[in-house]
Order: structure tokens, then sequence, then C-alpha cells
């Protein structure tokens, strides 16, 4: 075989194959070669081959793909079709099949796994949205200062002593300059020196908080499946903080509520429902002891059934339990365990449920699909494959009986199989497929049609122009399969269960303690979607179900919204639950969008059935664009939910069976539902409070750093002064003040994850972005305001105007006003972080206290050596001058307290007035771990005193006498009484302390 080292994608494989563990979709698929080019097994035969290929341009879509090839053979032009079913993606892997020879279609960058490298459109998330805000408001200020500082610098100016001083005298060219080039430069300038109030860095910062602390998910083994071996994956992690924010949750039910794990339960055949008992198929109400229960011969119609059932699929078999000499049965006839590969998992069940009962789906050789009936077997020859889309909702096979006979077998959703179908039990099956779906089984309906030699040399007529057809293939192909699937005599239905996952109503009703309203959008019939939410407690028993199903026109839709909305006004009291179907969902969103939001706001569990991928995406952006802009979340584990994961503020996609096409257009992944509430009441609340006081802090500290430099312009005649040295002025945001608050947004944990994830309800506290609304915004705002004016004017009063700090009778001067303000504003905005930390490791301490030592230290290195390549140095022994004044250090001691004492006050107030849901939880936590150190004291204690006082005090390794006395006993339960007694008076204590 060439080996082909240039990242390909190609058609024409040489036969009949499987391509597994595609990379782009992790499922099995069956790929064919036509037949022309399928006999070249040999780079000889190849030599021989003259053919041209014809196709589309390059396209993301991995399902559509149009082309021919018409291949020359002895004078003579053979056209046949190219469709997805004979391309071979980049990256897949075989399968079934050995080798194969292809040619390279797309290569490099146009390949379609390439084009689909294309990066999602960008989602924001409401806390950046709350930066940009604030961060208008600061250039408002900024602009304020600026104008005002300019504005009484020539207010001031207008008395002559100070326009012109005697030590400062103009040049001829200021003089003669003009006044409004002169305001503006003097504009100019104040913006540069008050620039410092916008916190550039915060970008920064917090770019960093997002990528080091999306690691955590990852590492969490709390979201780790050991099952699958599959870890928590993050895909973006501008979102993190969003996972607090959440107020919608979006669902599918295939695959994310349930296993898809499908296992066969019943089936309808000719109108008699049946059950598989130890591997027979038993009518209902006979049991395996009945006489016509235990029956070893199929019926005419069951076997009829069930070889529909083996021949209508896309399932494949290994290939190593193919190639033995008895094929997959042992020599006595019996059949040996097969094991089947789909990308449904309803087709592997049903084939594996007729090879039970004695229909053995053995293979396919070339085109001819082999099967088994009771030992003896046949082959049917494959002539076309009807492929299955989600507009049809059904697939076919057109295959040749041995006796050659031609034949359309199909299956699919009763929806389309039903009202094509001219015969057969249709009344009763319909009734079964009804009883089938309350039980919350999937259904799928199977029937079949023959074709007279006419009819059939008519359909391959057709769909030959169709699948050739370069322009508008798909249409074409639709109308082709319409008129093919039409006239079907109905052979029966089938029932597969799929199981709920783990865990699966803890974490629904977990989601609505914490105030998040679910939504299950699924592609289901109405009444297993129904069965299946009322068992995972998406809806409850007591709830009153509402519906909204089964309309076709718009007077009737509005009418019955009109009903529903009257009905839950009337109700208000009871919890009320919706049901719509996809059908009626359009006329809703068409005509009615506003009465059918205010019906479904008012309803506690919304259940969408019947759903087509892009109506899951619009009923998203209907909630998402509504006028109270809620953040919404998306889950979903298949290529059907891709769209509405894309489209919710928070995508997350499950690691199942039907691919990874959901979890690389996610944003998070998780392995399963239950994983959900870890991940939205842990590590969202954690990301999101971590956030919201990085994003307050920035702004809280940036206040307190320019706010003296503005005030300080009132004292120098604002003649653009800087209060502090250059280099405090860059360093304050880089080394001094960086990272307590980035190991905080990083680290901190305000309530032990247990608590945040055994009471959902602590989610509500955080929830409509509460810690970076105005209100809290203000309060950090004016808080940074109020420090600033401690720093400079307690500092100011210190100095006074002609007061001697210094021992030898000397006055500080300018710099070491300056550094005095900036030494408290360093110390205070630091002991602010401290104050805000609850969970410290070393880490915390080491930063912290770090900081503060290494902007002494620096201070002292910086302003004690004359360094040779500073031009000036005016710091030069101003900072060891500062910390030689014992009035100085009082003073940073006294203006750091009183800075931060109103802030502790309010803190206390608040916590003992006004206490939250969350601070209620941290006082519980704190008082158990309390209780139980007092415990574990209390115990040692008791047990030392009992021992002493019973006189069985004894040494390591000896046994006491009195303790198998029975007076010995006695005395030991009272003193247990004795000791359960005491934690009470020390729960008082504490309450009454904590008061």
């Amino acid at each position: 075989m060439p080996f082909l080292f240039q990242p390909v994608e190609i058609p024409l494989p040489p036969a009949r194959w499987s391509c597994g563990i595609n990379l782009m979709t992790c499922v099995f698929q069956t790929h064919v070669a036509v037949p022309e080019t399928a006999v070249l097994q040999s780079v000889a035969n190849l030599d021989k081959l003259v053919a041209v290929i014809e196709c589309q341009q390059p396209e993301a879509d991995l399902y559509r793909f149009v082309g021919r090839i018409t291949i020359s053979q002895q004078m003579e032009e053979i056209v046949r079709p190219l469709g997805p079913e004979s391309l071979l993606l980049r990256g897949a892997r075989l399968k079934n099949t050995k080798e194969i020879f292809g040619v390279a279609v797309y290569t490099g960058m146009e390949t379609k796994m390439a084009l689909n490298y294309k990066s999602k459109s960008q989602k924001r998330s409401a806390v950046e949205k709350s930066m940009n805000s604030f961060l208008i408001i600061y250039l408002i200020i900024l602009l304020f200062e600026a104008i005002l500082s300019t504005i009484l610098k020539y207010a001031w100016q207008a008395e002559e002593k100070w326009d012109e001083p005697w030590y400062n005298g103009k040049t001829e060219h200021e003089r003669n300059s003009s006044k409004i080039l002169r305001f503006i430069s003097d504009f100019l300038a104040f913006l540069v020196l008050y620039n410092f109030i916008i916190p550039i860095s915060l970008y920064v910062t917090v770019e960093m908080q997002k990528f080091l602390g999306s690691f955590f998910i990852g590492w969490d083994l709390d979201l780790y499946h050991e099952e699958t071996n599959q870890r928590a994956q993050v895909n973006t992690s501008d979102l993190n903080e969003e996972l607090g924010q959440v107020e919608y949750v979006f669902t599918d039910k295939t695959g994310t509520l349930t296993e898809n794990e499908m296992q066969f339960r019943e089936c309808s055949i000719n109108g008699i429902k049946y059950q598989e008992v130890n591997g027979k198929l038993t009518p209902e109400g006979f049991s395996e002891d009945s006489p016509d229960g235990n029956r070893h011969r199929l019926m005419k119609e069951e076997e009829l059934f069930l070889k529909a059932v083996c021949l209508c699929h896309t399932v494949q078999i290994s290939a190593d339990q193919t190639d033995g000499a008895d094929g997959p049965w042992h020599g006595g006839g019996t059949p040996a365990t097969l094991e089947y590969y789909a990308s449904s998992p309803d087709e592997k069940a049903l084939v594996e449920a007729a090879s039970r009962v004695g229909v053995v789906f053995t293979g396919t050789t070339g085109d001819s699909m082999e099967v088994k009936s009771l030992g003896k077997p046949e082959r049917y020859k494959l002539l076309h494959v009807l492929e299955f889309d989600p507009n049809r909702r059904r697939m076919s096979v057109i295959v040749e009986s041995p006796s050659g006979e031609k034949l359309l077998f199909t299956k699919g959703a009763e929806s389309s199989i039903l009202p094509r179908s001219k015969s057969g039990e249709i009344d009763k099956t319909r009734i079964h497929v009804d009883e089938f779906a309350l039980k919350g089984l999937r259904t799928l309906c199977v029937a079949y049609r023959r074709f007279t030699p006419e009819e059939y040399q008519e359909v391959g007529k057709r769909l030959h122009e169709a699948r050739t057809a370069l322009q508008q293939r798909e249409e074409r192909l639709a109308d082709v399969f319409n008129f093919i699937e039409r006239d079907l005599e109905l052979l029966g239905a089938t029932g597969v269960e799929d199981k709920l996952q783990e865990k699966v109503q803890e974490t629904i009703e977990a989601l609505r303690l914490a105030g998040i309203k679910v939504w299950v959008l699924t592609g289901d019939k109405h009444e297993t979607a129904v069965s299946v939410s009322l068992s995972c407690g998406h809806f409850h028993r007591t709830m009153n179900i509402l519906e909204l199903v089964q309309h076709k026109s718009d007077s009737t839709c509005a009418e019955q919204l009109r009903q529903l909305a009257k009905r839950i006004k009337e109700d208000h009291v009871i919890q009320h639950g919706l049901v719509v179907d996809g059908t009626s969902l359009s006329l809703a969103l068409r005509e009615h969008e506003k009465l059918f939001m205010e019906v479904c706001k008012n309803c506690s569990a919304v259940l969408c059935c019947r759903m087509a991928p892009l109506q899951k995406a619009k009923v998203v952006r209907l909630l998402k664009t509504s006028p109270e802009k809620p953040i919404t979340l998306a889950i979903g584990d298949g290529a059907n939910d891709v769209s509405m994961i894309q489209e919710a503020h928070v995508g997350i996609g499950i690691m199942g069976k039907e691919g990874r096409q959901a979890v690389r257009n996610s944003d998070y992944a998780i392995a399963r539902f239950k994983f959900l509430s870890k991940l939205l009441f842990v590590h969202g609340h954690f990301y999101y409070i971590r956030i919201a006081t990085l994003v307050q802090y920035f702004f809280y500290k940036n206040v307190c750093f320019i706010t003296p430099q503005f005030l300080y312009q009132f004292f120098c005649l604002f003649s653009q002064q800087t209060l502090y040295d250059s280099v405090y002025l860059t360093l304050y945001n880089i080394c001094f003040t960086s990272l307590p608050v980035l190991i905080y947004s990083l680290f901190e944990q305000h309530v032990h994850p247990h608590v945040l994830q055994s009471k959902p309800v602590l989610y509500r506290d955080i929830s409509k972005n509460a810690h970076l609304g105005f209100k809290p915004f203000l309060y950090w705002t004016v808080l940074g305001f109020f420090h600033a004016f401690v720093f400079f004017y307690g500092s100011y009063l210190l100095m006074g105007e002609d007061t001697s700090l210094l021992g030898n009778g000397q006055m500080f001067g300018n710099w070491t006003f300056g550094t005095l303000v900036f030494t408290v504003m360093v110390i205070t905005v630091t002991m602010k972080m401290a104050l805000e930390t609850h969970f410290w490791t070393w880490i915390n301490h080491f930063v912290t206290w770090g900081s503060i030592v290494f902007y002494f230290i620096f201070s002292l290195f910086y302003g004690g050596i004359i360094w040779p390549f500073l031009h000036t140095q005016d710091m030069y022994f101003v900072f060891v001058q500062l910390l030689s004044s014992g009035s100085a250090w009082f003073a940073i001691i006294l203006i750091v307290v009183a800075c931060l004492f109103l802030d502790v006050v309010k803190k206390v107030l608040y916590r003992h007035l006004q206490p939250t849901s969350t601070e209620k939880a941290q006082i519980m936590e704190l008082l158990g771990s309390l209780l139980c150190q007092r415990q574990k004291r209390l115990d040692s204690l008791h047990s030392g005193l009992g021992h002493v006082l019973t006189g069985t005090w004894v040494a390591p390794g000896e046994t006491s006498v009195a303790s198998k006395h029975p007076r010995g006993l006695a005395h030991g339960s009272q003193n247990s009484a004795g000791r359960q007694s005491l934690p009470m008076s020390f729960f008082f204590l504490i309450i009454s302390t904590n008061r």
C-alpha cells in the first residue's frame, strides 16, 4: 500500500470496509467503494485504472460530499456517484480492513477536518461586561480629575503672584504661546499623571487567573469517571465564572440524562406484542411453560420482521471474528458471541436481540449481507442504502433476496413510517407504540415493500440520476427517497430501554433548589419524553402537567396558549410543568413568542419533544435574548446538540457514546450529568467569588494609589509634580500588590466545598451577578477614596508645617512625605486583601507577608545605594531616613489601623444583623470544627481522669484488672454520660461568644 505522509482525505477504498474510531466523531461508520474500483486490490491493477473524479469545492460540512467518478473501461465511460460514504476523513482509523488504496481529493488546510478548526463565536461572561462598564466609569473619573485640575490650575494662576513667582520665571516663548495650546498641554499632562487610576494590569491578571484556575477542573478527582477513564475537560477558560451565574439549564435526554446503553425490551409484530424470555420471543400473556410460549421455530411474520431488523442497519462485526473457517458459528451449529459495532446504539441493541432469538447477522462480504435464521445461512445482495437523515427520520435498504426478489426494508420514527404504510396492523401497532413510550422505551417502526422488476428499474434509474448530480444533489435525493419509501407494508415496532444515568434525579433536584430552571429538549416521542421526565425527577408526580402539542394552525396554538396562561394564573400556588412538541413550538415562535415566553417562565419545568437541532438552538436563543437576559447553560452529548451548545452562554458536552462533536464544540466537557452539580455549585461558586473580588479589589487599590496624587496637586499649585517616585509608580501594580490578589483568586475557598455541594441554596447568593452589581462597586470605590484621604491627610497631619520628626531636628522633605504615604498604602491594601481571605495556605502567607517584606527590602536597597546607571536618584537615603523616625513608625501603624477598623466593624455588623446564607454556612462550619476539636480534647481529658479516679491507670502494654470488673464498667458508663453533658456548656459558650 502506498503511504500518504501529508494529511489528506481520500475516496475510493478498494472494498467495503468500516472506519473505526474516527478522530472527528469517535464513532464507527461504514464506507464503501464503487464496484468498478473495489476489485482493484494491487498496485499493478491500479496502474490500469483510467478515471476522472469531479467533486465540490472544499467545505467544512463533515457529512456532505458531492462528487462523481467517470471510469473508462473497454471504450465505455461508466459514471458512479461519490458521497460521504465514499470519503475517508483525515485522522480516521481502519477497523475491518487492513489496508486501502485511495485518491487524495483534499489536502492540508483544505481538508474538512482543517476547515472545522475555525474558532467558535466569541462568548463573553457577565463579569467581563461588568469590568468594561466599571472601566468606563473610571475613565469618566479620570477625565473629571484631569479637567478639574486643569481648571483649578488656571484659576489659581489668575493671581499674578502665583502665575509667575520670583523663583520660577517664564521664558519669552512661554509668555507668547497660545493659551488654548497651553490648556490642552496641561490637560494631557494631568491625564498622564492620573492615568494609573485605570487598572490596565487588571486584564492581564484576570487572564492569568482564568487560565491557571481552569486546571482545577481537570484536576478534580470528583469529576473523574473511573469506568471510562475520563476527566473533566476545559476547552475555554474565559467562562469559568459564568458557571456560577447559570439560571437556565437546557439538557438533551438520550446520552445526557440516560446512559445511551440500549437494551431490547419489547416489540410488536403483526399487531401482537412480544417479549424476550430466555433468548426466545414470547407473545404477551404467555409464559415459557405454556404450550405456545415454548416454540422452537419462528412464524413467518416474526422471521420477516427479524430479518428486516438484521438487514436494515449500518452495524459492523469485528474483522477478527469473520476470518475463521466456521465464521461466527461453532462446529455444532450454535452461534458464537459476536462483537457488533454501530454508530447507533439502537441498531446495535436490535441486531443483538435478533441474534439471541435465532436470526443472526453474520457480517458482510463485498456487497452481500449474510444472515443465519435458526442455523440456515442466507445471503442478501445489498443494492442501495437510503441513509438516515433528521428530516426523514428513517433509513432504508434495498436488497435482493436469495430468490431474486427486490425488497425495501425501512425503519424509523412512527411519525415517518405509519403515514407511509398502506397495509399491516397499523392501528394496533400505533397503540403498542404509545404503550412502549409510556414505559419510557425508545420506539422504532419497521416496514417493507416488494418491488416488481419494472418498479425497481425505475427506482434504480432515479437513484443514479440523483446521486450523480453535482448540483442540488441533496434535494434530488430527498425527492427520490420519498418516491421510494411509500406504499409500505407495516411489519411492527420495537421498544428499547435506555437506562437513566446515576444520580440524575438528585442532580436535577439540586439544580431546582439552587434556583435554576431545567428544560429538557429531546427528539423523542411525546409519551417517551414525559415518562423519562417523570422518572428522572424533572416532572414531579404532584406537578400539574400542561400540554401544547399536535397543533397545526396558528389560531389553535394561540388559543391553547391563552388557556394555559389563564390556568397558571388561577392555580398559581401549584407547580406547573409544560410539554411542547416541535410542530407547536414552531407555530408559537412564529406569531406568539411573547405569550409563549410568559407561559414558560411561569412553569417550574419545561419539556420540548420532537425537536430538530435548530429548534433547540432557537429555544435557547429565545431565553437568552429575553428582557431579563438570563445566563443559559446547554448540555448534550451528540451532534444534534452542537447548535444549542454553541448558542448558550455556557456549553457543556457529555463524553458519551454518540461521538465527540458535542465535546469538541463545548466550553466544558464532563463524563456524566451528575458532575454538573459539582461543576456549578463548587467550581462555579468559587470562580465567581474569586474573580468578583479580584475585579473590585483592583479598582479599589488603584483608587487608593492615585487619589493622593490628585490631592497633592492642591499643595503644589497644580504644577503636575508627582507625589511618588517613578519606580514606585511602575512597581506598584507589578510587584508590590499583584501576588496576594492573584493567589487569592486561585485558592480562595470561603466555604468548604462539601458545604457548597450539600447546600445548593447557597448558589442563590451569587446569582444575577450579585457581587459585581452597582452597590458592591460603589462600596469598593467609596472605600478606596476614603482610605486614600486617610493616607494623605493622616500623613499630612503628622508632618504638619514645621514639625521635626528626626532626632537631629531636621524636617521631612517632599520625597519623604510621598514615601510615607506610599508605605502606608502598600501595607493597607495588602492587609485589606488579608481581611478578604478565608482560606489560608502557606502560599497565601508567603505572598501576603512576603509582599510587605519585599517592599521594605527593595526600598532599602533602592534608596540606600547610589546606582551608577540612574541619571538622578531623588530617593537616595530617603527610606532609611523615614524608618529612623519613631514617629513615622507610629504614624504608619495608626493610619493602617484607622483605615481597616471601620471596614472590620462594617463586616461584623453585617454578619450579625443581615447575614447571607453563605455567611450562616461559614459560621456553622466554624462552630462545627471548634466543637469537634473541643470534643476530642474533652474525650482525652476525661479518659485520663477516669483512669486516675478509678485506679485503672496502667503502664503501656499492661492490662487493667478494674476494667474487667462490673463496677468499673458501671463507673465508666457514668463518666461517659458526664462527657456528653460537658460539650453542651461549651456549645452555649461559643454561641454567646459569637453573638
